[in-house]
């Protein structure tokens, strides 16, 4: 006898997250606010925002189910996603789609640890499933992306030592 199905059968491949992680000399609660509060002495906007060369900051409200808003010269805002967790000095998590739809959205976990005389800071980024057909570009993108947006943030923490 046939077993009834409700459809054809669709697996979703296991996607790898992008794991990656730069090592600054600033204590962790230095390091966690030069990436979250300010972001727009480091970041990358050219190439790697919504707003591109137009974009100014990125503001983050601190607190589990707060938004993470770029802003742009003009004033227009777009949002980055919502944080799912905050732990300054440690970590945050959020729900991540910066210009698309929060449907589409991935996982971003940040944490910060002492290491030695500084701090170890990692992006994990994960969930690439809910980018659909497009996971596995988006993830090979943003793998080649993730570096040079850390070295950005490694520059501007030299930078701050060395004041």
């Amino acid at each position: 006898m046939d077993t009834p199905t409700t459809g054809p059968k669709t697996e979703c491949p296991q996607i790898a997250p992008v794991v990656r992680s730069v090592t600054v000399a600033l204590p962790p609660q230095e390091a966690f606010d030069l990436f979250t509060q300010e972001m727009r002495l480091w970041w990358p906007f050219a190439g790697h925002s919504c707003g591109d060369e137009d974009s100014l900051d990125v503001q983050f409200e601190p607190r589990v189910g707060g938004t993470v808003t770029e802003i742009g010269r003009s004033g227009q805002r777009w949002s980055w996603g919502t944080l799912t967790e905050w732990h300054p000095p440690g970590a945050f998590a959020m729900r991540w789609h910066p210009g698309i739809e929060a449907d589409q959205a991935t996982t971003l976990r940040v944490t910060f640890t002492a290491r030695g005389g500084g701090t170890e800071v990692q992006v994990h980024h994960d969930g690439w499933a809910a980018r659909g057909r497009d996971a596995q570009v988006k993830r090979d993108q943003y793998e080649g992306g993730w570096p040079h947006t850390l070295r950005a943030f490694a520059e501007a923490a030299a930078s701050r030592r060395a004041a």
